[in-house]
């Protein structure tokens, strides 16, 4: 074939050396995304050997961008950010002002001027949301209150970046010096006009998207066709940030998130993110490596010293800034411990601020290849991070003082009023969270008027439960202390509602040696660790897709007239 095929050998050459090394990182337990930044080193102007179509590559990214967003805008999640408001939006809004003080001072001692390094601050500041669900995902605490916590954290990172995104370009001018804006006057102005256009396109989403997004979907999924389905869905994200862009003047990721954030509204929001998950990983994938593709690792030569600066504000500093909020907003090590970890890497939001920096010609080349340098070392090295939170938490508990004091500080929500009744401390039910299983079963055992203490890491949570009158203690379960005080040396049961094995397994430990004859109920999700548990002494323990089987059996062999057997009638009562 004699003519020129750039675009295919660009999107080949990507997508195969992505798999490679994609599933080369998983081998090696890192996250995939390292391998597809290593892959556009690997085919970036940087190295020698084939040299990919820059220019193709950063319109791919571009598509990229506006599905990774669109995503983002599909998982966003108000509710679930109100439950946990009072720690994420401080917590989030403290350390990035922290993270960013320091990386913006870093790059003012390398006289890169305030623009540049503003951007370079802002873009030290925020972990990447992909690697952090991914994370959690992993371990089983996507659902914990910890996961919550850290998701909600990175929701509110995520909102600020989109801010940030808005409002840099028409302050780009003033920041880079080049062009100063003449006069505080025309300055306003400028951000009047820009606020302006942003507020026009929220009220269009509001008003129109709103209503017509969730309409559009539901009359191509009475069609039946499911690549209709999936067209509507990226059709939706790739013209909504077209036209966002064309008509408001605003950037391809954050029209793509208000339009996922409209399509939530829809019904079929878990059916068109699932649908679109295959073209949003493609796309992504490709963005990744566009990143990677700006990468020069003669950066790690030439200035190791500065590399190993801004592993030290991504994997130090951030982290334990986070740590020492959680702690103390009076949250437990654990969650303190996960959100620190959670924090400890950079990722798409960096990228695609350093990237727009770069365009404003406010960053410098060095300072996107430093920004690369961050992220993949970080997000190599992020998986090991989360393996040292147990033995970190065991360690710091039995050498400082100070996090004892911390962690379990004269707080009135970690023990039971005195004025509590003698119902709640004997012979009681110690239910440990009050998440969506959990809720039901307090419900029940409250119809019956079964007495039991809630014992749950949510702060907001627990207030709310006192308020009600229901009996609850505030924090981390599988420490002896939360226990004690919901005092299970005289409880008659202890149901764990949450699905973290690593911190069950503790709990019955420690409701064993406390209580000896207490019965004890768990769940799970995995028939793996069902037996698990079975062995570490628990009577009875649900298994999710168990559970459901027997329910769905029960009903079928009542309408046809049969009787089930012992066994199913008791999974299904359950």
């Amino acid at each position: 074939m004699s003519h020129s095929i750039p675009l295919i050998t660009t999107i080949a050459t990507a997508l195969g050396l992505a798999l490679v090394l994609g599933f080369l990182a998983i081998r090696i337990k890192i996250p995939a995304l390292a391998g597809y930044l290593l892959a556009g080193v690997l085919i970036g102007p940087f190295t020698p050997g084939f040299v990919a179509n820059t220019e193709i590559a950063a319109e791919l990214a571009e598509i990229g961008v506006m599905l990774l967003m669109f995503g983002v805008g599909l998982r966003f999640s108000l509710d679930d950010l109100m439950k946990v408001r009072k720690i994420v939006v401080p917590g989030a809004a403290i350390q990035m002002a922290f993270a960013t003080a320091l990386g913006t001072g870093l790059a003012a001692t390398w006289d890169w001027g305030l623009g540049g390094s503003l951007v370079f601050g802002l873009a030290l500041s925020v972990a990447s949301t992909v690697v952090l669900l991914r994370a959690l995902e992993a371990r089983g605490a996507l659902e914990s209150m910890n996961g919550h916590i850290a998701v909600g954290w990175v929701v509110v990172q995520d909102l600020a970046m989109v801010l940030v995104l808005v409002l840099l370009p028409p302050l780009g001018g003033w920041l880079s010096g080049k062009t100063p804006v003449s006069g505080a006057a025309n300055l306003w102005q400028t951000l009047g006009i820009t606020l302006f256009e942003i507020a026009a396109f929220i009220t269009l989403m509001l008003v129109v998207g709103r209503r017509a997004f969730p309409w559009l979907l539901w009359q191509v999924a009475r069609t039946g066709s499911r690549e209709l389905f999936t067209l509507c869905v990226v059709a939706t994200a790739v013209s909504v940030a077209f036209g966002a862009a064309k008509l408001f003047g605003i950037s391809f990721a954050v029209g793509a998130f208000f339009a996922g954030m409209m399509m939530r509204e829809s019904e079929f929001s878990h059916r068109a993110a699932e649908e679109s998950l295959p073209l949003r990983d493609a796309f992504a994938v490709l963005f990744f490596v566009s990143v990677g593709m700006l990468f020069d690792p003669m950066i790690l030569v030439d200035q190791p010293l500065r590399v190993v600066a801004v592993l030290g504000v991504i994997i130090v500093c951030t982290p334990i800034a986070a740590a020492g909020l959680v702690l103390v907003f009076g949250y437990p090590l654990n969650t303190a411990l996960t959100a620190s970890a959670s924090l400890a890497q950079i990722g798409e939001f960096s990228f695609i601020l350093a990237g727009l920096g770069g365009r404003l010609g406010l960053l410098p080349l060095e300072g996107q290849s430093l920004i690369l340098a961050g992220a993949l070392i970080s997000i190599a090295v992020n998986p090991l991070v989360f393996k040292a939170v147990e033995p970190l938490q065991v360690w710091i508990r039995s050498r400082s003082l100070l996090a004892r004091k911390l962690e379990r500080p004269d707080d009135p929500l970690a023990e039971l009023p005195a004025a509590t009744s003698e119902v709640y401390l004997s012979g009681q039910v110690v239910l440990v969270g009050y998440g969506r299983v959990g809720r039901r079963i307090g419900e029940k055992l409250a119809e019956q008027a079964i007495p039991f203490v809630v014992a749950e890491q949510n702060r907001e949570l627990v207030e709310r439960l006192r308020e009600g009158g229901i009996a609850a203690v505030f924090g981390d379960a599988s420490d002896p202390g939360v226990l004690i005080q919901a005092h299970i040396a005289q409880a008659g049961m202890l149901v764990a509602a949450i699905p973290d094995t690593f911190r069950v397994r503790q709990m019955i430990k420690t409701a064993r040696i406390l209580n000896h004859g207490i019965e004890v109920v768990v769940r799970t999700h995995s028939e793996e660790e069902a037996i698990l548990l079975e062995r570490e002494a628990a009577q009875k323990v649900f298994f999710g897709e168990n559970e459901l089987a027997k329910g769905m059996s029960h009903f079928v062999l009542q309408r046809y007239g049969k009787a089930p057997s012992d066994d199913m009638v008791a999974g299904s009562s359950d």
